[in-house]
């Protein structure tokens, strides 16, 4: 059994406003709350550079927490640890006293554990006749079960960051390839005049990053690319055009002007007064390009057999990694995704992707199932199917095994998101429950 007052330090040791906030709160954690210690150690040591501690300081730690009985945290059995600095050393593989007593100073800063001292400053346990703790003098691990869920929340924040800047420097890579490439095409067919410019462009963009750069760093890199090799594929793809209308004339003496010119695809579909004729507009996009025997001439060819000005056809995106739904609407359709945004609300895409990290992490769905789910559909097509379980989080008994088997049907095209999400939002206007 633990004391309910505040205890100040033994010896010469300073009572701090940081330990007394510590210990009130830690005197508030609910007596039925329990948490896995190996766990909680585990999104300490993956939030360490937020929380301000050593891998030293949390090899004591670890040391502490093997003192602990059991694998559960819970003040019902006691919360306090009592070992000796010689059993601390041992299981901290030798480390020397002084540096033990510097990184148990640094724990009690840091708010992980709490000093339980002794009125001789000695570290025991008083037990009953039956041979349970009454009372112990020690380190107190409150603070653990305090904290656990931001610790939790911390881990899962940082492992976003690093898988969205991982996404970034892949974009990156493969846009850097691609304006090489295209670079390497003007050169072979434009006159020396017209890619000189570019080739200036592309050497002032080609400085490489440093392995720690910030994200902004790498987005302002990756826009700038982004936008060079837009102006390569434009400048190309006049090039083509003139030559195919040259041919045009000499072949046939006329030039058969394409009367819609603009694309059918856009970056990100729009959304007008009914979802439901929008999923509709997803299922066939995505039928039509899983079709077998189909090609991108003959999806952009003309119905009525004449042949178009140009022979390079529109480029259609790959349906699996497009963003299918607005996030306007996907907001609308699945609320509680925002509650675990950064201060809690999304208003871009990377918030959607930090949030679908915390809920994945809250929904035991395993890393690799997620990281798959984003390699076949995309990150932002991902997060959005971690929101739309999240909404019928209390009907699907394992989320894990739910977003594996929609990740297995969209690796065989039969699954989008849109339709998923169009059936969530009806569902939400009829007033109907959400089957699983």
């Amino acid at each position: 059994m633990e004391r309910g007052s505040v205890t100040t330090p033994f010896g010469r040791r300073a009572m701090t406003l940081g330990m007394l906030a510590s210990q009130i709160a830690a005197g508030d954690i609910p007596p039925d709350r329990s948490v896995d210690k190996w766990k909680l150690f585990r999104s300490l040591c993956e939030a360490k550079t937020v929380i301000g501690v050593s891998d030293r300081s949390l090899a004591v730690l670890n040391a502490l927490l093997s003192f602990y009985p059991g694998a559960e945290l819970s003040r019902e059995s006691g919360l306090v640890v009592f070992p000796s600095n010689a059993q601390l050393a041992l299981r901290t593989h030798g480390m020397a006293g002084t540096t033990l007593r510097r990184h148990l100073a640094c724990l009690v800063e840091s708010g992980l554990i709490l000093r339980r001292d002794s009125p001789n400053g000695k570290r025991y346990a008083r037990r009953g006749r039956n041979g349970s703790v009454g009372e112990a003098f020690g380190f107190d691990l409150s603070p653990l079960v305090a904290r656990a869920e931001e610790f939790k929340t911390a881990a899962a924040e940082l492992a976003a960051a690093r898988q969205y800047l991982r996404l970034m420097r892949e974009r990156l890579s493969l846009c850097r390839r691609d304006v090489v490439k295209l670079l390497e095409l003007l050169r072979e067919s434009a006159p020396q005049t017209e890619w000189q410019l570019q080739q200036r462009r592309y050497e002032a963009l080609s400085v490489p990053l440093s392995r720690k750069a910030s994200v902004k760093d790498v987005e302002i890199l990756h826009e700038a690319m982004e936008g060079l090799r837009a102006d390569l594929s434009n400048q190309l793809e006049k090039l083509l055009n003139s030559e195919n209308m040259d041919a045009n004339d000499r072949h046939s003496g006329r030039h058969i002007q394409n009367s819609h010119p603009d694309s059918q695809f856009e970056s990100e579909p729009g959304f007008g007064k009914d979802l439901g004729s929008f999923s509709a507009g997803a299922q066939t996009c995505n039928r039509d390009v899983a079709a077998p025997g189909s090609s991108l001439s003959q999806a952009s060819a003309p119905s009525n057999g004449s042949s178009p000005a140009s022979s390079v056809p529109p480029l259609l995106p790959d349906p699996r990694l497009t963003r299918e739904i607005p996030l306007p609407v996907l907001l609308s359709v699945c609320p509680q995704i925002a509650d675990y945004g950064p201060q809690g609300r999304i208003t871009t895409w990377k918030d959607l992707l930090t949030a679908a990290i915390v809920v994945r992490t809250m929904l035991n769905v395993s890393a690799d199932a997620y990281d798959d789910a984003c390699a076949v559909l995309g990150q932002e097509n991902a997060a959005s199917v971690i929101a739309c379980i999240l909404e019928r989080a209390d009907r699907i008994s394992s989320p894990g095994g739910y977003l594996r088997v929609l990740t297995e049907r969209a690796r065989r095209r039969t699954f989008s998101v849109a339709p998923m999400v169009g059936a969530l939002s009806r569902a939400r206007r009829q007033g109907e429950p959400l089957a699983s």
